[in-house]
């Protein structure tokens, strides 16, 4: 690392020319190839995915999504006015004729269609069939759906649409959360270094790194399947995790200066100790985040590669361009008067004590007091947690200005919720007895509870397969459908079955959904295990230490649970999310808990890294675990609530990007962020390691042996002389 970081420093005027070149570069091919991002996930093995695959198989014009065009007439009025009429028609007609478009089932197509007007007369929905799913649909060809549609407004008459092939498309203002979010993390610099340049240089660095990490996910976009939320969850995470690692080099930058080593000595030093650190830490995170593999679920994997592309290119940009910004800027990283301090008082000066080393030194006086205080708080914050409920939101939890949240509402007053969200009966039938046994099953399911109509849909002529549609009484986003589904393929479908050759699948959009929460929710204890497993592997390499890594193990579940409490609390109860104009109550977002527990992870390990070393460091020179424990809080204590309140700050501006899916990531991250520095890493990590004391750092010299080496801390550091194996003797490495 040193080499690299005096090359860069020597260099520092090509890297940056070569860097802006990087940057340049990418933007050009980024724009001239274009990207392919495309929402994709397979349940391979689930009911709806076999009613699915059963459709395409046998009647592959009617196994694509559908869309929804809901209008209503205006004032006075009613759908079936001439005018109305007449316009909604030669929609419908024109639509039909659009590409990709298979069908248009509209209300005006005879005494079928009656069922499509509402009982006041007042609102219409016509279903437009794609030939594909909406993830494998080409926009352009939406988009024209979307333009003939919207064309037919006014007078008066209402145009909305909806369905999954217009979310994917659908227009929505751009978003400002990444300039709220760097403004945030500006003024936060300001304020703890009192420098601009010192506050330019990790903004810049990040932005360096998330704006090369993006357009190199855009090329990527071309060779794997990435989702449309995956560069707006990089953007975040790299803007986090980006800017605090310039923020920890930056420190250790100006700290060297302060203590009189050239500005080359110490940006060196600066990258050799907390640069590796870095390396570290955003090592853990790229792994914890495609740790998402093992779930084996390609909507996943592209979420996890867009991510970890991001990080990389932070790191790489912290450990390559921000030594070389600080070669040019030389002193000015220190504010005006810091300079004129080190020119009177030379380097070191009068040790001042400052808030985090009298606040060291109460933790180190009364850790059982404080360890009780700060795991109560835990714990209530944990309590909403044992109510999370993993499902998909609705268009009913999108802004309320989208043509989808509209159509939406139409819907829902018009017809009742659950026309947001029917379900399919799919059937393989062998004959006459089938068919009959499925119409007895059509009238049985119209009785169950929680359906609101259960409608047989015409077959083709020769077809192997029939079908029904089931509107449930509840929206598609409600438990109450959820239980619903159970209920149909639990009890309802496998009565209708029994004796006969029938099979029959309950899929439709909602079903899938369901399914995608229960696949997750089954695989959720292995994710865990695995990363929980990985933290303390590495953990327990780097530190030579047993009990280094149990505690993190401990801590960042308690991290993850109440986190979690807070999400759950927030946006499933409906506490803050109706407030900020961010969606109704609702369950929380299946595929959430993984990707949150893997960025957690690699968050809770970057704090866990950049603590611990800094004790090591102070544990190799003294063999004392109290000065140890307390030297590395005081130290460090700063400069972690400080990236930690600009990643919190990084984190909400996200909030009110208008996405009810992103706010929910960012307000599990912010929560978590500050639960892990101002609760864990400030009270229970330093409290616990003082109640272990020299146990802390004991290793069995049969394990030590067998480890590879992999240390945080420079080459030349090497701990004090003293045996290994027991835990009263600090351990060798």
């Amino acid at each position: 690392m040193s080499a690299l970081a005096r090359w860069c420093h020597r260099h520092r005027l090509a890297v940056v020319l070569l860097w802006l070149a990087a940057l340049a570069g990418l933007g050009v091919l980024s724009q001239t190839v274009g990207s392919a991002y495309k929402d994709s996930f397979s349940l391979p093995g689930t009911e709806s995915t076999k009613a699915l695959q059963l459709l395409q198989k046998s009647a592959p014009a009617q196994s694509g999504d559908s869309a929804t065009v809901v209008w209503r007439a205006p004032a006075g009025g009613t759908v079936r006015d001439d005018a109305v009429r007449r316009k909604m028609t030669a929609t419908l007609a024109t639509i039909s004729k659009l590409p990709s478009v298979t069908s248009v089932t509209g209300p005006y197509d005879g005494p079928r269609g009656a069922r499509q007007i509402s009982r006041d007369g007042t609102t219409a929905y016509a279903q437009v069939g794609f030939g594909k799913q909406a993830n494998e649909l080409a926009k352009p060809d939406v988009q024209r759906v979307i333009d003939a549609a919207e064309a037919a407004r006014g007078d008066g008459l209402r145009v909305e649409l909806g369905g999954n092939p217009i979310s994917q498309v659908e227009r929505t203002p751009p978003g400002n959360a990444e300039l709220i979010g760097v403004a945030a993390a500006a003024l936060v610099l300001l304020i703890a270094f009192g420098s601009l340049f010192a506050m330019l240089l990790p903004i810049l660095t990040a932005i360096a790194g998330v704006g090369s990490g993006l357009m190199a996910v855009t090329l990527l976009t071309h060779v794997v399947t990435v989702g449309q939320i995956g560069p707006t969850l990089g953007a975040l995470i790299g803007l986090g995790v980006g800017i605090d690692y310039a923020l920890f080099i930056v420190t250790r930058h100006r700290a060297g200066l302060k203590n009189g080593l050239s500005v080359e000595e110490s940006v060196v030093k600066a990258i050799d100790t907390s640069g590796r650190a870095v390396l570290f830490a955003g090592g853990t995170v790229v792994i914890a985040l495609l740790g998402l593999f093992v779930l084996g679920m390609s909507f996943l994997n592209g979420m996890a590669i867009a991510s970890a592309v991001t990080v990389v290119c932070t790191v790489f940009a912290a450990i390559t361009l921000l030594p070389a910004l600080l070669g040019l800027l030389k002193t000015r990283v220190l504010s005006r008067r810091e300079r004129r301090r080190l020119g009177a008082e030379g380097s070191g000066g009068a040790a001042r004590q400052d808030v985090w080393t009298r606040w060291a030194g109460v933790v180190e006086r009364r850790p059982r007091t404080l360890s009780a205080v700060a795991l109560v708080a835990i714990a209530v914050l944990c309590v909403p947690v044992f109510s999370l409920r993993l499902g998909s939101s609705d268009a009913g939890n999108n802004p309320t200005s989208t043509t989808t949240r509209q159509a939406y509402d139409l819907l829902a007053e018009g017809f009742g919720p659950g026309f947001n969200g029917p379900l399919q009966l799919i059937a393989e039938t062998h004959g006459a007895a089938d068919r009959q046994a499925f119409t007895r099953l059509v009238g049985e399911v119209s009785r169950t509870r929680g359906v609101a109509a259960a409608v047989a849909l015409p077959a083709r002529p020769g077809a192997t397969i029939a079908m029904a549609q089931v509107v449930p009484t509840t929206s598609p986003q409600s438990e109450q459908t959820s239980d619903l589904i159970d209920r149909l393929r639990h009890d309802v479908v496998p009565a209708a079955e029994r004796g006969t050759s029938l099979r029959v699948y309950v899929g439709g959009q909602t079903a899938i959904f369901d399914d995608f929460a229960g696949v997750l929710t089954g695989k959720l204890p292995l994710f865990l295990g695995v990363i929980i497993t990985l933290g303390f592997l590495l953990l327990l390499i780097a530190f030579r230490s047993l009990l280094v890594p149990a505690v993190a193990a401990v801590m960042n579940v308690l991290s993850a649970g109440a986190s979690f409490g807070v999400v759950v609390a927030f946006f499933q109860w409906g506490w803050g999310s109706e407030p900020l104009g961010v969606g109704a109550a609702g369950p929380i977002e299946a595929f959430l808990p993984v990707i949150m527990l893997s960025i957690l992870f690699g968050l809770s390990m970057d704090y866990q890294v950049f603590l611990v070393s800094r004790m090591h460091e102070e544990w190799v020179h003294s063999g004392d675990n109290r000065r140890a424990v307390t030297v590395g809080q005081a130290h460090t204590g700063r400069v972690i609530t400080a990236a930690a309140t600009i990643m919190i700050a990084v984190f909400v501006a996200f909030v009110f990007g208008g996405q009810r899916v992103i706010a929910e990531f960012g307000i599990g991250l912010s929560a978590a962020v500050a639960l892990d520095a101002f609760i864990l890493r400030t009270i229970l990590v330093p409290a616990a390691m003082h109640l272990f004391g020299r146990a802390n750092w004991w290793l069995p010299s049969w394990l030590d042996r067998r480890l590879p080496h992999l240390s945080v801390e420079p080459p030349e550091e090497r701990p004090i002389e003293g045996a290994v194996g027991t835990p009263l003797e600090p351990a060798s490495r």
